[in-house]
C-alpha cells in the first residue's frame, strides 16, 4: 500500500510560480535574486497558511542553485537543489522559536553561525515562530543579526508581528503576506481534485474555501476531511453535512417568509434550525451575512463581491429583486443588534425569536409612514380579531319609547353616564370645570337670610297652581370658567425654578449648568427676574423663558407668571476669586458664621 501524504504536503510548491495568491510577493524576490540584490535579514509575517514558511525555503534554495534558470527559478538538477529536495543539505538550516526560544538556543545558532559555508554561496538559517523568543534571546539575537557574515541569511518567519522587538524589526526587510481569497483558494482546490481524479460540485469546494477563512493549509487539509467523508465525490449536501455548515436554502426561505410577513413560518424554520445542533449566535450572524449579500446583489458594480459560486450568486441577484433598500437596512440593522446582545441575554432563543418577529414585520404598511436610519423596536399584533366576533360584540341598541316624564329621561341619563367611570387627571387642569367656594364674612350673609325668609313667607301663602305637562329640556352643559390665580412667593419661585432645572434632558446638561447659578427674583404679585451676567446667557434664557414659564404656571397654579431677563450691572456682578472673598460673602448670608469664628478665635487657612 502506498504511503498516504496529505495534500499540504504532497501539493507544497517547490517554485516561485507554484506558490498561490502572493505574486507580488514571489515577484519582489525573483528579481532580488536576478539583480544580486539580497538583504541580510528578511521578516516574513502574515495568517496562518498563506505560504511564508514555504516561500522561505523556495527562496533559500534559488539563491543557493548553481545553475539558476533565466526566469528566476531554480533548476532542480544541481547538486544544491537535489540536496535540498532530498532534505540534506546543510546550507538550510530551520530552527522551531516556539520549542527553542531560550538564550541557550541562540547563542548555540551564533556559533553556527561562526562555521564557514563549505558549498553553495549562502548559509540560510529559517527561525519559524520567531515571535515566541524570550525578550533575553532577543537581546542576545540583535548584534548577529545586525551584522552577521557576508555568507549568511536570516528569514524570519511569524503571524504576530505585534510580538516582535522594535529592534528586530528594524533590522529587517518586512514582507506582509496577504489573506488569500475565496476564488484563488477554489481555484487551488479545483486542480488537487481533478489531479487526485475526485468529482466536486463548484458550491462544495466554495464552502470548503469560506471555511478555510483564507489559509489554503487549512482548506486543504478540510479538503482531505471531506473527502474522506464523501468518498471522493464531493457535493454540496454532503459537505455541509460534514463540515456542520448551515445551508443557504434556510436563509433563502427565511427572507420569502420577511416579505410575506409570515411569522410563524419564520419560528418553525428556526427550531428546525436549532434541531440540527446550530445555535441562535451562529445562525443570526448567518442570517447577517445572507441580508448583507443581498444587499451587494442589488447592484452589478457590487455584484464581485460577492465569494459564492455562480449558481447560489443568480439565486442572490433574483432575490435581492424582491427587497428594498429600506428593508435590507433595517433587517441588517436588527440582525446586528441581536448579534451584540446574544452573550448578555439570558433567554437566548427568546431574543432571536423576537428578532425574527421583527423583520417579519418590517414590511407592513405601517411602517411605511415611519422614517429614519433604525428600525423601531416595536411588535405588532400577530393575530387579528375575525369580523363576525367584532360585530357580535357590540350589542345591538334598540329604540326606546319616548318617556313621558322628566324624572325618568333624567335617570336613564343617569344610567347611561354611570358605565363609565371618569378618573381625575393627576395634573393640574388648564381651564377647571368648577371655581372653588369663595370665602364670605359673616356679617354678608345676613341681608340674604333676610331675602331668603320673605321669599318662603310669600310662597307659603301663595296656593299651588297646576302646570301643563311640558317636554323635559335638555341637559345644560357646564360652561367651564378659568381657575382662580393663587399667590405666588420668592420661596416659590426659587423652588419650581430648581425643579425646572431637574427636569431638563442630558442634552441641556450646558444650559442646567447656567440656571443653577442664577437665582430668580420676585418683582410684582406675578413676575419674577432673573440676572445674567452677559449678552449671550441672556439670549438663551430668552430662548428657555416661556418654557419655564409654563412650568411655572402649572405648578403654581397662576396663569398670570411672567419672567423677565436682564443684564446686571457693574456693581451687581461680584467675582469670588480668593479665600477671603468667599468667607466674607458666606458670613453675610449667615451672620452666625462670623459670630462662631469670635467665639472660637478660628482663622483662614
Amino acid at each position: 500500500m502506498e504511503e498516504y501524504i496529505v495534500s499540504a504536503r504532497k501539493y507544497r510548491p517547490s517554485a516561485f510560480d507554484a506558490v498561490v495568491g502572493q505574486e507580488a510577493l514571489t515577484t519582489t524576490l525573483k528579481n532580488a535574486i536576478a539583480s544580486g540584490k539580497l538583504a541580510h535579514a528578511y521578516l516574513f509575517c502574515g495568517p496562518r497558511g498563506v505560504g511564508k514558511t514555504t516561500c522561505a525555503r523556495i527562496f533559500a534554495k534559488t539563491i543557493n542553485c548553481l545553475h539558476p534558470l533565466p526566469n528566476g527559478e531554480a533548476c532542480d538538477a544541481c547538486e544544491s537543489c537535489q540536496a535540498f529536495n532530498e532534505q540534506r543539505s546543510l546550507n538550510i538550516q530551520e530552527l522551531d522559536a516556539a520549542s527553542n526560544n531560550s538564550v541557550e538556543e541562540i547563542r548555540a545558532l551564533i556559533e553556527k553561525v561562526r562555521i564557514p559555508l563549505q558549498i553553495g554561496r549562502y548559509k540560510v538559517f529559517i527561525i519559524d515562530e520567531v515571535h515566541m523568543l524570550s525578550t533575553a534571546a532577543f537581546n542576545a539575537f540583535l548584534k548577529t543579526l545586525e551584522e552577521p557574515p557576508s555568507y549568511v541569511i536570516f528569514i524570519l518567519a511569524t503571524t504576530e508581528k505585534h510580538k516582535i522587538l522594535p529592534t528586530i524589526l528594524s533590522r529587517c526587510q518586512v514582507y506582509d503576506f496577504n489573506r488569500m481569497s475565496v476564488p484563488t483558494i477554489v481555484n487551488h482546490l479545483k486542480f488537487v481534485a481533478e489531479r487526485e481524479g475526485y468529482s466536486y460540485e463548484p458550491e462544495a469546494l466554495n464552502i470548503i474555501a469560506q471555511k478555510a477563512d483564507g489559509g489554503m493549509r487549512d482548506a486543504l487539509s478540510i479538503f482531505d476531511q471531506t473527502v474522506s467523508f464523501t468518498e471522493g465525490h464531493l457535493t454540496y449536501k454532503k459537505v455541509i453535512e460534514n463540515l456542520n455548515v448551515l445551508d443557504y436554502d434556510y436563509y433563502f426561505r427565511l427572507v420569502d417568509h420577511f416579505l410575506k410577513n409570515e411569522v410563524p413560518q419564520c419560528m418553525l424554520v428556526f427550531n428546525e434550525i436549532l434541531e440540527k445542533g446550530f445555535e441562535g449566535g451562529h445562525f443570526i450572524t448567518g442570517l447577517a451575512s445572507h441580508l448583507r449579500n443581498l444587499l451587494v446583489s442589488r447592484d452589478a458594480v457590487t455584484l464581485p463581491l460577492l465569494e459564492v459560486s455562480d449558481n447560489i450568486k443568480a439565486r442572490y441577484q433574483e432575490q435581492a429583486q424582491k427587497c428594498t433598500p429600506k428593508f435590507l437596512y433595517k433587517a441588517i440593522k436588527l440582525c446586528s443588534d441581536c448579534d451584540l446582545n446574544y452573550r448578555a441575554s439570558k433567554n437566548k432563543r427568546l431574543l432571536v425569536e423576537i428578532t425574527l418577529i421583527q423583520l417579519a414585520q418590517l414590511t407592513l404598511e405601517d411602517d411605511n409612514a415611519s422614517s429614519g436610519r433604525s428600525p423601531e423596536l416595536k411588535l405588532k399584533p400577530l393575530f387579528t380579531q375575525p369580523a363576525e366576533t367584532a360585530h357580535s360584540a357590540a350589542a345591538p341598541v334598540k329604540a326606546q319609547e319616548p318617556q313621558a316624564s322628566g324624572e325618568k329621561v333624567a335617570s336613564t341619563v343617569r344610567e347611561a353616564t354611570a358605565r363609565y367611570e371618569v378618573h381625575p387627571s393627576p395634573l393640574p387642569s388648564a381651564e377647571p370645570t368648577e371655581r372653588k367656594i369663595p370665602k364670605i364674612k359673616l356679617n354678608t350673609i345676613v341681608p340674604s337670610i333676610r331675602r331668603l325668609s320673605q321669599g318662603t313667607d310669600r310662597q307659603a301663602d301663595a296656593e299651588p297652581q297646576p302646570k301643563a305637562a311640558t317636554p323635559p329640556s335638555p341637559p345644560t352643559v357646564k360652561v367651564p370658567q378659568e381657575e382662580e390665580n393663587y399667590p405666588v412667593s420668592e420661596d416659590n419661585i426659587s423652588f419650581y425654578w430648581h425643579e425646572f432645572i431637574n427636569l431638563l434632558p442630558k442634552e441641556e446638561t450646558a444650559m442646567a449648568q447656567r440656571m443653577k447659578v442664577i437665582r430668580p427674583k420676585l418683582l410684582k404679585e406675578e413676575q419674577f427676574e432673573v440676572v445674567v451676567e452677559n449678552e449671550q446667557v441672556k439670549h438663551y434664557m430668552e430662548q428657555i423663558a416661556p418654557r419655564v414659564e409654563k412650568h411655572m404656571r402649572k405648578s403654581l397654579h397662576n396663569r398670570n407668571i411672567s419672567m423677565t431677563v436682564r443684564i446686571a450691572e457693574s456693581t451687581e456682578i461680584v467675582h469670588i476669586t480668593s479665600k477671603p472673598q468667599q468667607y466674607q460673602a458666606m458670613s453675610q448670608k449667615n451672620p452666625s458664621l462670623q459670630k462662631l469664628k469670635e467665639t472660637f478665635g478660628l482663622e483662614l487657612a
